[in-house]
């Protein structure tokens, strides 16, 4: 087994140029740790996470909806894992989740729609982002385009680091691990 030239970073290597993440989003997960290797681009980061995570338009529950989704197509298993424990907390059911690796219906299904066909096709039709607009909102949409950027690039990191997931969220994991496995569901 070859190990990552990039393991998430201990507490007692953490770059001190960033020190003021370290007890922030990016101390609290691997995957801002494995990004800690380089820590201006961790720095410059940090605005852009706090708008795609925390301030965008889609809400709460469509961004998760669409990080599962990106996360599902860049098949890392990290983003899957964490942010199906995410959906969980928001109260998404194990049927919607599944339902997000197939063709939901809905807006849910016009989003995973428009993640698939931003992988596929490298943007979105005019008619569906006009779908899009009038269901969700034209900045949504924006929104939308730039959260699976920003994921991409993040599941490129996950993928060629081998990051893992996170201790927390694979003990979670053990309670359900069909759902936190990339692997197709049997009930999905």
């Amino acid at each position: 087994m070859t190990l990552s030239p990039c393991p998430p970073i201990s507490n007692a290597d953490w770059p001190a140029e960033i020190a003021v993440h370290r007890e922030g989003f990016a101390g609290a997960l691997n995957v801002y740790r494995t990004m800690a290797h380089h820590p201006a681009l961790l720095e410059a980061w940090a605005p852009l996470r706090q708008h795609i995570v925390k301030k965008n338009t889609l809400g709460p529950e469509l961004t998760e909806v669409v990080i599962l989704r990106a996360g599902l197509r860049m098949g890392a298993a990290y983003e899957w894992a964490h942010h199906v424990s995410r959906a969980l907390a928001l109260g998404f059911s194990e049927h919607r989740i599944n339902a997000i690796r197939g063709n939901p219906e809905g807006v849910d299904g016009l989003i995973v729609n428009a993640v698939d066909a931003l992988f596929d096709e490298r943007r979105l039709t005019l008619e569906q982002e006009a779908e899009l607009a009038e269901a969700i909102g034209r900045k949504a949409v924006i929104d939308l385009i730039a959260m699976v950027g920003f994921y991409s690039v993040l599941g490129y990191l996950l993928n060629t680091y081998e990051t893992p997931i996170d201790d927390n969220i694979q003990k979670e994991a053990q309670t359900m691990p069909a759902l936190f496995s990339l692997a197709p569901s049997s009930t999905g």
